[in-house]
């Protein structure tokens, strides 16, 4: 099957520069990935996230003059859906941890206020 821009492929990375990673694909090309195509995140430096010789699912994006330009980030997408629904679910878990949040600050609250004796519970001397 030839490489076309789209097509998702694994390959193996060859090399590791400051601005990207070469992976040999498996009709026998190779592509860069541009450090800004490795994550979503910033990429300070590549080697936090790859190294030679590792497996890694591409995403072609581009092919001018015989060079193939690939995205690891966009590999990983999957699709909107999935992105829609790890949203979705980010969004739940956050709403659940900010109700017991708040109920646990309030159950706080409400003990330090008896230690204390109500409010303005000072010592007397």
């Amino acid at each position: 099957m030839p490489i076309e821009v789209g097509s998702i492929v694994e390959g193996k990375v060859t090399g590791i520069t400051h601005f990207g990673a070469f992976v040999e694909l498996p009709e026998g090309g190779t592509g860069l990935v541009h450090i800004s195509e490795v994550a979503d995140a910033y990429v300070k430096d590549i080697k936090d996230y790859l190294k030679e010789n590792d497996k890694v699912r591409v995403k072609v994006i581009a092919i001018d003059k015989g060079k193939i330009g690939l995205s690891i980030r966009q590999a990983a997408e999957g699709g909107g859906r999935d992105r829609v629904k790890m949203k979705q679910q980010f969004e739940d878990k956050l709403a659940r941890y900010l109700k017991d949040s708040e109920e646990r600050q309030s159950d706080l609250r409400h003990s330090l206020d008896a230690k204390r004796g109500g409010r303005g519970g000072g010592r007397n001397y």
